[in-house]
């Protein structure tokens, strides 16, 4: 490996950017068919410079799935990239394109892991009812990972039931509650994910015959994705093939350090749209949809048309869900103000028997958001 690149990072104190290459380049070593899954989107960027860096033999194959719903600014990184760097990516078509695994199975809503939740139980025909977990066993005995999801709770014939919060539905707030008052009409699953990304990446880590599999997952995205996950490295002796994420230890600082000192350019997706991240176009799981959207229908119109085609129903569903939790929140502030004020006066809220039309009003879902995406005609 070039010193230069060690002293580079000695120079502006980054010890974390100074272990990852030696990592990279120490796995490296003992690779002989390694792949690296390229996306165009930031993180991807970095993982690309890194490896090609300390790739002194050039054995690294580059791969890009095209998922059926992707940026025209992402198409054309990839020709700078190869230009830049003098490699190859490869395309690869996914098995179904997102519109046909929407299509097919159901538009994701919110997260990966709540919509495979949501899509377990509705394959169940789950009534959404708000009963205990022992009961709801009975009724849907072949649906036990989504029971306790949906109840917060654990069974196992050793422990009985368990009380848990990681990854339950409590982890979003009020959704329990939202769900049961605004039960979806529609068909919810994250199909999408696995057979435009995942059953891909699988098929030419086998058709290359690939001992490493590298890709650029970092700890501190959070989500379900980076918590599978302890280390950089994962050793996979059944399947022939290990994994690493080189930059899994990044940060943000660390991103910015990295783009710095190395001169790593980034698409127009990030450069002059001012999207935050890339990826399926307008994906219901991000947190800043409605300002993606608007970003989309800016810069490519055809583009915003064919995701609110697709995914509208999670879009009007999350907007509806979201519009719920503000009130529920105000209704939260409402409450415990009031119970300061009563306190003072020595009574309680339960004295007082509270106001039933507040009651009611809780009980009952927002219909509308004034933040919601505005879909235009024709979209």
């Amino acid at each position: 490996m070039n010193e230069e690149l060690l002293k580079t990072c000695t120079d502006n104190n980054n010890y974390t950017i100074y272990t990852a290459f030696c990592k990279a380049q120490r796995i490296l070593m003992r690779s002989y068919t390694p792949v690296c899954s390229i996306s165009g989107g930031s993180d991807s960027d970095i993982v690309l410079d890194m490896i090609h860096k300390v790739d002194e033999d050039g054995k690294v194959k580059y791969f890009w799935i095209d998922t059926g719903l992707e940026y025209s600014a992402t198409k054309e990184h990839l020709d700078f990239l190869e230009q830049k760097y003098g490699i190859e990516i490869i395309r690869l078509k996914p098995d179904k394109p997102i519109p046909t695994c929407v299509r097919e199975y159901g538009v994701p809503f919110l997260s990966k892991y709540v919509s495979e939740q949501m899509m377990r139980l509705q394959k169940h025909n789950f009534q959404w009812e708000d009963e205990p977990l022992e009961v709801l066993l009975q009724k849907y005995p072949q649906c036990k990972t989504a029971l306790q999801w949906w109840c917060g709770e654990r069974y196992s014939d050793k422990d009985g039931y368990q009380k848990i919060s990681r990854f339950s539905i409590e982890r979003n707030r009020y959704l329990k509650q939202f769900i049961m008052a605004n039960q979806p009409d529609f068909p919810i699953s994250n199909k999408c994910c696995e057979f435009s990304k995942k059953k891909p990446a699988k098929r030419i880590v086998k058709e290359l015959e690939a001992d490493l599999d590298i890709t650029g997952i970092r700890q501190s995205e959070g989500g379900i994705r980076s918590a599978a996950f302890k280390t950089c490295f994962s050793e996979c002796k059944s399947k022939g093939c290990n994994t690493f994420r080189p930059v899994f230890w990044y940060t943000d600082g660390d991103k910015r350090d990295y783009e710095e000192m190395f001169g790593v350019t980034h698409s127009r997706c990030y450069t002059e749209y001012g999207l935050r991240r890339t990826g399926c176009v307008g994906c219901p799981f991000s947190k800043h949809i409605n300002e993606e959207l608007a970003i989309i229908e800016q810069n490519e119109p055809m583009l915003y048309k064919a995701a609110v085609n697709i995914f509208g129903k999670s879009y009007e569903y999350t907007a509806k869900y979201r519009a719920f939790v503000k009130e529920m929140k105000a209704k939260e502030n409402e409450e415990k103000k009031r119970d300061r004020l009563l306190s003072l006066n020595g009574t309680s809220a339960c004295d007082t028997g509270g106001d039933s039309d507040t009651r009611s009003a809780v009980r009952s879902a927002v219909s509308s958001d004034e933040n919601a995406p505005e879909i235009g005609k024709g979209a």
